[in-house]
């Protein structure tokens, strides 16, 4: 589930990312007038198995009941893992076109939705905004500068919010932000392990802090737009 509006007078419309379809947008009727039939189904973030029906030369699907298959309101609820969740269901509202499926990025999103408990939320926010720049294709390469071509492997890379790819030192464009030879070797590590497995490791506030900086920054360079969960979470 990612957002819902009221719609007409008693009616919601919701806006879903789906496994077999992408992004899809539907009609609850009554919704706002008896929750009964959908309940908590409709927080943002939940995983369910939804009924609808699509018609003929409508956009929109009429939804007809939704099965909760995991809810983030089983575990604790926290302001920054509360920022966090909203994170991955802005990004996905905001990146997914209509009726577009993406498997890759819809288990991106499933697998850090539940990963994120109180407490620790940086991990899974770092992973979900740098696997989604690369299932995306906006990932820039990290081991050369953009402008002269110079071999940055195993240095420190500066990364501007407004312009493609990485520099050295000389060639920094204005505004420019710092990203660290230890917060690059990260970014390979996690192109190359699973969330579990990266899970087992401590992952304060500070550790890559400069890495999602730079995976926030990048996501929203190519949504043209700044994200109010990143705002929230720093």
């Amino acid at each position: 589930m990612l957002r819902t509006w009221p719609f007409h007078e008693a009616d919601l419309l919701i806006s879903f990312f789906t496994r077999d379809q992408g992004r899809v947008k539907g009609v609850a009727r009554h919704a706002m007038k008896s929750r009964r039939r959908f309940g908590g189904a409709l927080e943002p973030a939940t995983h369910v198995r939804a009924h609808y029906t699509e018609r003929p030369r409508q956009e929109l699907v009429r939804l007809d009941n939704f099965e909760i298959l995991w809810s983030p309101l089983t575990a604790p609820i926290d302001y920054l893992r509360t920022a966090g969740l909203q994170l991955v269901v802005e990004v996905l509202e905001e990146a997914m076109p209509e009726l577009a499926p993406e498997d890759n990025i819809f288990r991106l999103a499933l697998a850090t939705l539940m990963a994120m408990e109180a407490g620790r939320v940086w991990l899974p926010v770092t992973y979900f905004c740098l696997w989604m720049n690369r299932l995306m294709g906006w990932m820039p390469e990290l081991g050369h500068c953009t402008v002269c071509g110079l071999d940055l492997r195993g240095q420190t890379v500066w990364w501007s919010p407004a312009g493609d790819g990485v520099t050295c030192h000389d060639d920094r464009r204005a505004g420019s932000r710092e990203l660290s030879a230890e917060s690059v070797a990260e970014s390979y590590r996690i192109a190359r392990s699973s969330l579990p497995q990266l899970a087992e490791e401590a992952w304060p506030e500070a550790r890559a802090a400069d890495l999602r900086a730079f995976a926030m920054g990048t996501l929203e360079r190519h949504l043209e737009r700044r994200l109010r969960s990143a705002v929230a979470l720093s």
